[in-house]
């Protein structure tokens, strides 16, 4: 019997990826907090996940020739597209970035993980477990 190591991690090993990721996006959103006309970036993990999950990809660019250059950001073998954070109170100097939002999300990311790091952790040790025969 054959042993796909893929589908024993599921869909988490995206999941660390795109939050890996996303805490990038927010990090660089946070250190622009004072740079006029930044505006405040994000992907939806949600619909990332989902295609992943699925296996699709609908956001991916058609190129013609190989020497052009894929759009959106590359994760896990899958382009993402990164969405602009609607503000709730705009700055006037155009900056997009809450800063308390930001470090709110990023830390919720990073809860969300060290959750994810732990599921996976629990799953290898029940693997080695298994080979060992113990």
């Amino acid at each position: 019997m054959r042993f796909d190591l893929d589908k024993a991690f599921g869909i988490h090993q995206y999941g660390m990826a795109l939050r890996s990721k996303r805490a990038e996006i927010l990090a660089n959103n946070i250190a622009n907090v004072d740079t006029p006309n930044y505006k405040a970036r994000d992907i939806d993990f949600k619909s990332a996940l989902q295609q992943a999950a699925q296996g699709t990809n609908p956001s991916a660019l058609k190129t013609t020739h190989s020497k052009h250059i894929p759009g959106g950001i590359r994760v896990a073998g899958m382009n993402l597209d990164t969405v602009y954070r609607n503000p709730i109170q705009p700055s006037v100097d155009g900056n997009t970035v809450d800063s308390q939002f930001e470090k709110a999300e990023f830390t919720s990311n990073s809860v969300q993980y060290q959750v994810s790091v732990r599921f996976l952790s629990g799953l290898i040790k029940n693997l080695k477990t298994a080979i060992k025969g113990e």
